[in-house]
């Protein structure tokens, strides 16, 4: 059976990143309406191929923030958390509040989504949240975005269970081109062949794989309760 974005309606949360902005283009190029939310404002709606892409303001630390969404949005079919906000470095100089914003992101904000949200997930929706990398090949200063990335998984496992028959996944990416890594300067291309050295597929990630394996997860309608590593094999290598 096979299913495509084609007239469906695809909510992201996080829709700043360049992933994001992959995934809301090539959902509207099968003809998908999409609704990009972000904490900030984003640019202006606009059409892209067969869809339109419309946006929209949430704050996952504000629940009241998330209620509004849902008033905003209506009924939709897939649902999709890119959200991110990192607490990054050694534990003796990590902030409280830093960690808890991480964890609205990643955690606390994905289950107030799914709380306010997946009553307005039509028949055959789903839901995807984002992992990463980082909860299965933990390193120095990266403790928040392990732990956070590790319960996103977790936590997709148990709204499978209890959202059924909606179906919940979680994409862990690895090391992805997406702009993100532009602020290490003249640092990141030898960053990024580090990477592509010491991982199976010999390359760095593109928006457009994360993209694909997105709706993969999005649309099959036998995947659920699963994270998809796309990751070059970065896990394990």
């Amino acid at each position: 059976m096979t299913v495509s974005s084609n007239g469906k309606k695809l909510l992201i949360i996080g829709g700043g990143s360049g992933v994001a902005q992959r995934l809301a283009a090539d959902a509207a190029a099968e003809g998908a309406s999409v609704v990009l939310a972000g904490r900030h404002p984003l640019k202006a709606t606009s059409t892209q191929g067969g869809g339109e892409i419309s946006t929209a303001q949430v704050d996952l630390g504000d629940e009241e923030s998330i209620k509004a969404l849902a008033a905003e949005v209506g009924q939709f079919d897939y649902l999709v958390s890119l959200a991110a906000d990192h607490a990054n470095g050694p534990l003796a100089t990590l902030d409280r509040d830093a960690v808890l914003g991480a964890f609205d992101a990643k955690v606390i904000g994905p289950i107030l989504l799914a709380k306010h949200l997946a009553p307005q997930i039509r028949e055959g929706g789903a839901i995807l949240l984002f992992s990463g990398v980082a909860a299965w090949r933990p390193a120095p200063g990266l403790a928040v975005m392990a732990t956070t990335n590790g319960a996103v998984s977790f936590l997709a496992e148990a709204l499978a269970v209890e959202l059924a028959p909606i179906r919940v996944n979680a994409l862990s990416p690895g090391i992805v081109d997406s702009g993100a890594w532009d602020r290490m300067g003249e640092d990141r291309d030898e960053f990024f062949s580090n990477v592509a050295a010491s991982n199976p597929a010999r390359r760095i990630g593109q928006p457009a794989d994360i993209s694909s394996a997105a709706l993969l997860a999005l649309t099959n309608p036998f995947i659920t309760g699963t994270t998809l590593h796309v990751d070059g094999g970065g896990r394990v290598a």
